[in-house]
């Protein structure tokens, strides 16, 4: 047995109003859910991004939820196709995002590196960052 893909990713956020609104109008994702000051929930195409305070998931209980959470930044990558690029970069210049790194990669593969209101290290990338086509 091995997994298809990745159903959601999870990251740990201080300020979920402020977290809800960066991923929601400036990342762009469709939200989902949220239960006020324990987590927030985005659909990412075929995927979830899930966003949680890390002091009150790191205290459920079970067997309603396992409890988790972690100390610092953390990160996730977002899909982005080649024609996208400049208009990715343009877009967060325009929300006052500032780009702390842009890298083309040897395989051809193309990412930008900026970071959410809590630290989180966010990236947008083309598939060939990882070999892949689509």
């Amino acid at each position: 047995m091995k997994p298809s893909r990745v159903l959601e990713t999870c990251l740990y956020v201080d300020d979920l109003e402020a977290a809800e609104e960066f991923y929601r109008d400036v990342i762009g994702l469709t939200f989902y859910a949220k239960v006020p000051g324990r987590h927030v929930f985005f659909r990412c195409g075929d995927g979830m991004v899930l966003l949680f305070n890390p002091d009150v998931t790191r205290q459920s209980t079970p067997p309603l939820f396992s409890p988790h959470g972690t100390v610092g930044d953390g990160h996730v990558a977002f899909h982005m196709t080649p024609d996208e690029i400049d208009g990715w970069r343009d877009h967060l210049e325009g929300h006052g995002i500032e780009i702390e790194q842009e890298f083309t990669w040897p395989g051809g593969g193309v990412s930008i590196y900026f970071r959410d209101p809590d630290g989180n290290s966010l990236e947008v990338a083309t598939p060939q960052v990882w070999e892949m086509e689509k």
